[in-house]
């Protein structure tokens, strides 16, 4: 016994769609050293005190990274140089991205650029940056009578 299916165009759009959907999500949920445009991953967190940015910069020369902020934006820019290719070789994985990238981040905050504070280590860049006195956390004591 044979078991004919119709053809539906609605139902075979729907499972494109699907497919697509996957495919979007799974590019982009890929943990990787950057993201899909080539600029790095981020953590951004806030202390009473100061707001801290890492950067993911794995293999980078400081002298490369360019840091600025402006207002409550912070930049950061870097080339990443391309080694050179062996000739002699036959690459059967190439997905390290070269070239340059910025990244344009907004603060949680308003901060005191002038006070900012930057350092690398083992391919993380680390900025801490001092808030605004007006939007620091002030702790009042509360006193018993």
């Amino acid at each position: 016994m044979s078991n004919l299916v119709t053809f539906n165009p609605l139902r075979e759009l729907m499972d494109f769609r699907q497919a697509m959907d996957q495919f979007f999500h799974n590019m982009v949920s890929q943990p990787v050293f950057a993201d899909f445009w080539g600029a790095p991953l981020v953590d951004i967190y806030q202390t009473d005190d100061e707001v801290v940015v890492k950067a993911a910069l794995p293999g980078m020369n400081p002298k490369d990274i360019d840091v600025s902020i402006t207002g409550d934006t912070v930049s950061i820019r870097g080339q990443v140089e391309q080694e050179e290719e062996s000739r002699n070789a036959t690459y059967h994985l190439r997905e390290r991205q070269f070239g340059s990238f910025e990244r344009l981040l907004t603060l949680p905050a308003r901060v005191n650029a002038d006070k900012a504070k930057a350092h690398y280590k083992n391919g993380v860049l680390t900025l801490t940056i001092p808030k605004a006195e007006d939007v620091r956390t002030k702790k009042i004591e509360v006193k018993v009578k």
